[in-house]
């Protein structure tokens, strides 16, 4: 069975960063994308960041530029995504989620390409 487990969500304080983690299990993964999305009160689930099977390509939503930066180290089935500079406006629930190698690389950011989805991890932010 797939599971998808994250991790390291928490209160924090504005100005202040987390790392997620996202640990794959139940499958070889090889060859598939990662992404993390959110999900806010009241709004839709939203992308946040992506990257590739071999780390060379990254997408991210205009709100999570030059502040988070996802990675991954395939050895051990993981996916991060480390927040920093953390706003109100980022308190969601942070969902891990894998893609299949069939799609292409080019356009990460497409939650319905992705098969696989762990159950969250709230991320809470307070001003």
């Amino acid at each position: 069975q797939v599971q998808l487990v994250e991790s390291g969500g928490e209160l924090v304080q504005a100005g202040g960063s987390l790392r997620l983690s996202c640990v794959a299990s139940g499958r070889t993964f090889s060859g598939y994308a990662m992404g993390w999305f959110r999900q806010a009160p009241g709004k839709e689930r939203e992308f946040v960041a992506a990257v590739n099977w071999s780390g060379t390509n990254r997408n991210y939503a205009d709100s999570a530029k030059d502040r988070f930066t996802i990675s991954r180290v395939n050895a051990k089935n993981t996916v991060y995504l480390q927040m920093n500079s953390l706003k109100p406006e980022d308190t969601a629930v942070y969902y891990c989620a894998a893609r299949s190698p069939s799609f292409a690389d080019s356009n990460l950011a497409t939650a319905s390409q992705y098969g696989y989805w762990g159950r969250g991890t709230q991320v809470t932010v307070s001003s």
